[in-house]
């Protein structure tokens, strides 16, 4: 009888289970229904293309975790994708112009100088560009000061200070709740390991991390001076003197052309378009835009194979916005037996992960190049660590200015939690071992010198491969490369000076070069990761464990700068291995 109803029990779960799903995938279905029914069938005369960034810009589109929830939000436009949309609309007769309706936006500054110079080039047409915000944030200023006309809300604010970094170490706590991290490093400025160990940044780390923050304050203020026709002495003397207290100031300032509502921009709009009080401004979604069919890229035999690579570098199958090596070492074992694809552009927006599947994407990249195809990198806002590991053997390297690449260096860690489970939690261990490292690398035995050697040699032998991978792909030696390696972040910039990188630029200049290289004209490009189809995202979300689901909310719902925290930090606590990474984030806020 027991039996029976265990035998019950176990059908009817089933039976809810798959009514579940079932439902589920019928959510699905007809979400997808009303995305194609939604799906414009052509563009009105005097459009205007409506740009908001409320969502994050991958580099490709769809390639992030999705919410499976946000049914509004099931198609995420990537930069490459809102770049080309928009240089189509400075063409296109039935585009009058661009609305940014800025809000809070958490952009790379590479990510964020390549939008906005698409929205420059898009000016030289003379069609218009208008920006609104309630608060601007200097994320959002730098973007938006690429308008023709600014407005901020009369009860508003424009936040312009400077920009900071700010890091926190977690030592003390470490040490008051009894953790001791081991730690293994190469290279005096990887700086990943010092939250761990100290209590604030070493001077090596300050160096770095000031010429790198001046740096890219330095091309942000530029860049909004030539907008708004003022210099970066007098930028800074309104940052540093916290000059803008309200929309008043920044507009006597001349940072904000009219301190006003959105109504009034409506009806200046409506009036630069020649309409009349009461029209409806014909407004299209920067993305529905994109998906319209004349954006279709058209066909030829010759193809370019465009890998992108974003998010942190991890060994496994993984998941949108991460690159796992047994996955894109398919992709890539793929694209080296298509007769079709001439060349690759891989475009690279990481920093960095894991030191061991860093060498196997490498690897499979560099036989790609030993099958006669050339490969060119595109780097966006990061490329440092294992994501300089994997663009290092490009035939040709591009960076924006303001991509933080370089941090050639690598580094391992292993909490000793002796402490805490015997003075904080009163829990003893006690073992039986075959062998002097039989118990090496637990957490429950603090190392002991030959351990902590075995371990710093197996770091720099790991180092001196990273070396050699440089110095092979950048036709230096190994001393050339460990001078300017050692764990240290450039900006692109001064990558180009070091050597590191061939020339400053985008995507677009990636793909004329990779074309010139395999020697043809006409091409398509070839998008890789294959990006799932939304509804097949939301499946495989409900049905992944429950720890990876409340990790997604988690970081969904800090947004910004502390998901991104939140981010970085859970991929350190899971991260195996040797490990080649970017010791923070930075983001134009």
């Amino acid at each position: 009888m027991g039996q029976f109803f265990k035998f019950m029990f176990a059908s009817c779960l089933g039976v809810i289970l798959a009514g579940v799903v079932l439902s589920l995938v019928s959510i699905g279905i007809m979400v997808q229904i009303a995305g194609q029914a939604n799906k414009p069938k052509g563009v009105k005369p005097n459009t205007v293309l409506h740009l908001s960034l409320e969502q994050p810009v991958p580099e490709q589109t769809n390639n992030l975790e999705m919410n499976p929830f946000d049914f509004k939000n099931q198609y995420i436009l990537g930069l490459s994708d809102m770049v080309q949309a928009i240089k189509y609309a400075k063409t296109d007769d039935r585009v009058q112009g661009i609305y940014l309706d800025m809000k809070q936006i958490s952009l790379g500054s590479a990510t964020a100088g390549a939008l906005r110079q698409a929205l420059l080039d898009f000016k030289t047409s003379g069609k218009f560009i208008y920006a609104y915000s309630d608060y601007y944030q200097q994320g959002t200023y730098y973007i938006a000061s690429a308008a023709d006309q600014i407005y901020l809300n009369p009860i508003g604010d424009l936040d312009f200070r400077g920009f900071a970094m700010i890091q926190p170490f977690f030592k003390n706590m470490l040490d008051k709740i009894g953790v001791n991290m081991q730690v293994t490093y190469a290279g005096n400025y990887k700086s990943a390991t010092e939250p761990f160990r100290l209590t604030e940044m070493s001077p090596e780390n300050r160096e770095q991390v000031r010429e790198f923050v001046e740096s890219l304050y330095d091309s942000y203020l530029s860049g909004i001076g030539e907008s708004r026709k003022l210099t970066v002495t007098e930028l800074k003397d309104i940052a540093n003197g916290w000059k803008i207290r309200n929309p008043e100031d920044a507009v006597k300032l001349g940072l904000v052309d009219v301190a006003g509502y959105k109504d009034q921009l409506m009806a200046e709009m409506r009036k630069k378009m020649g309409l009349e009080d009461d029209d409806k401004i014909p407004f299209l979604d920067l993305a529905d835009y994109y998906m319209s069919e004349e954006m279709d890229q058209g066909y030829s035999a010759d193809q370019i194979a465009v890998v992108y690579a974003e998010g942190s570098i991890q060994g496994g199958e993984g998941q949108p916005g991460l690159i796992t090596d047994e996955q894109y070492v398919k992709w890539l074992e793929k694209i080296r037996k298509d007769d079709d694809i001439k060349a690759v552009v891989l475009r690279v927006n990481s920093p960095g992960g894991s030191a061991l599947a860093s060498e196997n994407i490498w690897r499979e990249l560099k036989l790609i190049k030993e099958a006669g195809k050339p490969i060119v990198v595109s780097m966006g806002d990061f490329a440092a660590s294992g994501g300089y590991y994997i663009s290092c053997m490009a035939d040709s390297i591009y960076a924006e200015p303001t991509t933080l690449t370089g941090s050639i260096g690598v580094f391992s860690m292993m909490p000793n939690v002796e402490e805490l489970f015997e003075e904080k939690l009163g829990i003893t261990f006690d073992t039986v071992k075959t062998g002097q490292y039989s118990t090496s690398l637990t957490p429950f035995y603090a190392w002991t010198d030959p351990e902590h050697q075995i371990m710093q040699a197996d770091v720099n032998e790991i180092y001196e491969t990273f070396l050699q991978r440089v110095a092979e792909g950048r036709g230096m030696t190994r001393d050339q490369v460990h001078e300017i390696a050692q764990g240290r972040v450039w900006t692109g910039e001064k990558a180009l000076q070091l050597g590191l990188v061939d020339g400053l630029g985008g995507m677009e200049q990636a793909l004329t070069t990779a074309a010139s290289l395999a020697g043809i004209d006409d091409y398509w490009t070839k998008e890789y990761p294959v990006v799932k189809d939304p509804i097949k995202q939301f499946m495989e979300t409900f049905m992944d464990d429950e720890e990876d689901i409340r990790s997604r909310m988690i970081s969904r719902e800090l947004g910004g700068e502390y998901g991104d925290l939140y981010d970085y930090y859970r991929d350190m606590r899971s991260a195996q291995g040797v490990q080649a990474r970017l010791p923070f984030i930075f983001r134009w806020n």
